[in-house]
């Protein structure tokens, strides 16, 4: 298979293609700020219409792109190997089209905590004092002393002077197993940042739900720090599944800006080890006991496939608007997706 040409429309570039690759990949390797989240088809952040030409569609979740949206020419731009010279064009507002671009940095592991017992806290602070800028709620490509790279959300406000990571410790995982069990301070890590389009929208008036399991708390923590710091008085709901008490984490944390702040509200929830003192259940059903109407409000959800894909379903089932869904999906490559097809647009 030759290489193809895409047509970007909003970069005015035209990158080539190479055969097994996907349009993300070939449009972040020509510097273009292309929106984007999981990379895996799950969360739809880089969903795009396809103006001309024909791609293959990988496997994807069907809630970031459903059937409707491919029949209206839609596509996902990290799932979607140009089987022609295409052209498209991403969704996205100006917010996102305003994204830092990312650059690669050195760093420096400043500090490191356990915060549960299968999450590390890590911070790492630049080696030259370089400024961080990114969104909050985008993530970062970090390898340390050699071992695979990794992506991970940054916990941390930009403006912090070391940005801040939480680790879970992966069964097999060999960057994970590295983290928990061999970094130390000192140790020197390289980075790609910023990454991702799940971040938060300031320019939004409307209620914010936020939904995170396990250490997708991460960028949660940054989206709601963020926006308190920047003023934003509309209501915040801040629901934390986890299976069990010891997994829960920064609770009080969370529960003290409550209290300085009487539009933000925290909600932990357990699903396998009930608890007289938290909500029982998956934190999806409380979300849907709680909230009738989401209509009009940004809800931003991280964690793993099969919470943020049960997310979306609730959600849109209780009227958000698809655009209004920002999802980082904390991929493994487990979780069933829908089949290959293709997508065909006729040049007009």
């Amino acid at each position: 298979m030759t290489a193809r040409r895409v047509d970007i429309r909003q970069a005015r570039i035209r990158p080539e293609v190479q055969a097994g690759q996907t349009l993300l990949e070939a449009a972040l390797a020509a510097g273009i700020p292309y929106p984007h989240g999981c990379r895996s088809g799950r969360c739809g952040a880089c969903k795009s219409r396809l103006i001309e030409g024909e791609v293959e569609l990988l496997p994807h979740s069907r809630f970031a792109l459903t059937d409707d949206e491919k029949a209206d020419g839609l596509i996902l731009a990290c799932r979607a190997l140009p089987l022609t010279d295409a052209a498209v064009a991403w969704l996205g507002d100006d917010e996102t089209d305003a994204a830092f671009p990312s650059r690669r940095l050195t760093g420096v592991v400043t500090w490191l905590e356990d915060l549960t017992h299968d999450i590390k806290l890590v911070r790492i602070a630049p080696q030259d004092s370089e400024t961080l800028h990114f969104s909050a709620g985008q993530y970062a490509q970090v390898s340390f002393n050699g071992v695979p790279a990794r992506s991970y959300s940054m916990a941390s406000r930009q403006g912090d002077d070391s940005l801040e990571f939480h680790i879970r410790r992966v069964p097999g995982g060999a960057t994970s197993a590295h983290v928990h069990g061999v970094l130390r301070i000192g140790d020197r890590a390289e980075l790609e940042l910023p990454l991702g389009s799940s971040s938060l929208r300031q320019h939004h008036s409307g209620p914010i739900l936020c939904v995170a399991g396990g250490s997708g708390l991460a960028p949660i923590k940054s989206i709601v720090e963020t926006a308190l710091a920047h003023g934003m008085r509309q209501l915040i709901h801040v629901y934390f599944g986890v299976r069990a008490e010891r997994d829960l984490y920064l609770g009080a944390h969370f529960q003290a800006l409550a209290r300085q702040h009487a539009n933000l509200a925290f909600t932990p929830v357990l699903s396998e080890a009930p608890s007289a003192q938290y909500r029982s259940g998956y934190v999806t059903q409380a979300v849907e006991e709680d909230l009738a109407d989401l209509n009009g409000w940004k809800a931003y959800v991280a964690g793993p496939p099969q919470m943020v894909d049960a997310a979306m379903k609730a959600t849109f089932a209780l009227g958000l608007r698809r655009e209004d869904m920002h999802a980082d999906v904390f991929f493994t490559q487990d979780e069933p997706l829908t089949p290959v097809r293709s997508v065909t647009v006729e040049t007009q």
